[in-house]
């Protein structure tokens, strides 16, 4: 949401921040609010209440995003992104609105229950944060002059996916053959896209290379790495037999998410972050990025171990220890990231 801001505030010339704050001090506090409430109360009225007004929230930025991106005087691909995110972000408020309403009236129907789950997380995850992502990094491309026709078709490909490949979640839920092929057709839309963007990012590697830091270059090549397994992992799913087999798993399914959540959104983020020079590379940030994509790869490694160990039905000793040592490394690479922070501010 903050690199949003400050790109619409790049774009128009002005700090936005101050209109904004807010919108992002009201999304803090309800984040906080679910933190401090869903461990200890499950789903009880406080942390329902605070989840509720979160997405309250998010449809008041977006509302107030829209606009000002229509204010914009700059037309480029990327505000195209910025839009498509925030109607997945408002949009993806329908799974747990269905959630709520079937816990309402005392009727769980397992495949609608999981259904309203992947929506909400098909719709976060490779809509809002995604096409967000998406859309700062074209618009860093755009300003290497890079042809707008080819980061339109790059847009075109995914954007075309974005909705069957909901689908892509739900194989084992019984779908008529036609839909089955438009999933299919999403899936390669998807790789098509993905190879012209690395086609596009390897042609303008010199450009890239005087614009971004090796940090932020190394960053942003892991980060394409990771979605590139994703996007994998996807298309392996329209194989209904490997579909089932892998959201019937729940590590693999966690493993899945965290893969793009941390290996793609938040180290994008990160590579992001510092390739605008929005953080001075110091000893303490490089060292703290560096403890925590450690930790974000031996995450990885273990979750996927442990789904496909589950496969097998076999147990991993200490595997939930491991996990926390997993999560320690990423806190400490982030602690230590932010006493970087605080030693620029000072």
């Amino acid at each position: 949401m903050a690199l949003l801001i400050a790109n619409l505030s790049e774009q128009r010339g002005q700090n936005y921040f101050i209109k904004y704050r807010w919108v992002l001090s009201a999304n803090l506090l309800t984040a906080y609010g679910m933190l401090f409430t869903f461990p200890f109360m499950g789903y009880g009225f406080l942390s329902i209440l605070f989840s509720t007004l979160s997405v309250f929230v998010s449809y008041a930025f977006a509302f107030m995003l829209w606009n000002d991106f229509n204010k914009a005087t700059t037309r480029n691909t990327s505000n195209a992104w910025f839009k498509l995110a925030l109607i997945c972000n408002v949009i993806s408020s329908i799974g747990p609105f269905s959630l709520a309403y079937m816990m309402a009236i005392k009727s769980i129907q397992q495949n609608w229950y999981l259904a309203s789950v992947y929506f909400f997380l098909h719709f976060q995850y490779n809509g809002w944060f995604f096409f967000a992502c998406m859309g700062l990094l074209c618009y860093q491309l755009h300003e290497l002059n890079i042809p707008v026709h080819t980061l339109k078709r790059i847009y075109q490909l995914f954007a075309c996916a974005f909705f069957p490949a909901l689908f892509l979640s739900l194989l084992w839920w019984p779908i008529p053959i036609w839909l089955y092929a438009i999933v299919i057709a999403a899936a390669v839309s998807q790789l098509a896209g993905l190879l012209l963007l690395a086609s596009t990012i390897r042609h303008h590697i010199n450009e890239l290379k005087k614009k971004f830091s090796p940090l932020s270059r190394y960053l942003l090549a892991l980060c394409l790495i990771a979605f590139t397994i994703k996007l994998f992992l996807q298309a392996g799913s329209v194989f209904p037999a490997l579909s089932k087999l892998a959201f019937g798993f729940r590590p693999i399914v966690i493993g899945y998410l965290h893969l793009v959540l941390l290996g793609v959104i938040s180290i994008f983020i990160l590579g992001y972050v510092l390739a605008s020079n929005y953080i001075s590379i110091t000893k303490a940030v490089k060292a703290g990025v560096i403890v925590f994509i450690s930790g974000i790869l031996l995450n990885e490694t273990l979750l996927m171990t442990q789904g496909v160990a589950d496969i097998n039905y076999t147990g991993i000793p200490f595997i939930n220890i491991l996990l926390l040592a997993a999560a320690t490394v990423m806190f400490t690479g982030i602690f230590i990231l932010n006493l970087g922070l605080r030693h620029l501010r000072k």
